[in-house]
């Protein structure tokens, strides 16, 4: 089972920046046990990718870092999750605040029933992030731009969100995501709703981002994770089997359900 502590211990040596720590985090639904104590420490500034089988807990975990799972009643999270040194289950904080730090894109685009403007501008609104209109025309080209859309939408920016293509709605989703200036962005399986071009736009855009955040990426697909991530964690059953390096897990993984999944035997 992959050893957190030896973990912190190499990264102390290597002096890598800690974004997210983990510790012991369990997962409840009702009576159903769905992550069993999961230690974890994601890098800042690289692309790390949950993968694993359908129904492991890449999701479940991944939902864990923004509190979404404080959205179903009969979840239940135990066990320590830092951000910055920050414990973000810590009463005090703020789970709408929280949400702005740790920006969230989902399987299917989702963009809001209005326009395109008003889609990038409705977070920097709600969290007061821009004190007139120019500024807030800012912030908006800033993230269609880190959104790699905005050339395409800049002279329709009152056109409806919905109007877009499929991958052109992913990309504003992302561009929502990022216009409160997040410093964590979860994608939870971005590309599995696009075709083959959009979703090679959204992987160039995934690479371009984490100049400026820290990303975590569950995908299905493996062949994304190995293109995309420069760290890779497997799940199985609820567990964290092995994280490493990504290419570490393709090529040696240590523990046999990795190899097993990787190569096809189990999943």
């Amino acid at each position: 089972m992959y050893d957190a502590d030896q973990n912190r211990t190499e990264n102390r040596v290597g002096q890598a920046d800690i974004k997210i720590a983990a510790k012991n985090v369990q997962v409840y639904y009702g009576e159903t046990h769905a992550i069993k104590d999961v230690s974890v420490d994601i890098e800042d500034r690289l692309v790390t990718a949950f993968i694993g089988p359908s129904g492991c807990g890449k999701s479940t975990f991944l939902r864990c870092l923004n509190r979404m799972n404080d959205t179903i009643p009969i979840c239940r999270v135990e066990g320590d999750i830092h951000i910055d040194n920050e414990d973000i289950y810590d009463k005090r904080v703020d789970p709408v605040q929280l949400r702005a730090k740790v920006g969230m894109v989902f399987q299917k685009p989702n963009p809001f029933p209005k326009s395109i403007y008003d889609n990038v501008a409705y977070g920097p609104k709600i969290h007061g992030l821009a004190k007139n209109k120019s500024e807030l025309d800012d912030i908006v080209e800033r993230a269609l731009r880190r959104g790699a859309i905005w050339d395409e939408v800049k002279d329709r920016l009152d056109a409806p969100g919905t109007g877009l293509s499929g991958g052109q709605q992913q990309r504003l989703c992302i561009a929502r995501a990022v216009a409160t200036e997040p410093e964590v962005l979860l994608m939870d399986e971005p590309c599995s709703a696009l075709d083959p071009i959009a979703t090679s736009q959204v992987e160039e855009l995934i690479d371009e981002l984490k100049q400026n955040y820290s990303v975590v990426i569950v995908t299905h697909s493996m062949q994304q994770a190995a293109r995309v991530s420069q760290k890779t964690a497997f799940f199985h059953l609820g567990n964290l089997v092995e994280y490493d390096e990504t290419e570490k897990i393709f090529t040696n993984p240590q523990d046999s359900r990795t190899e097993s999944y990787i190569t096809g035997r189990i999943g």
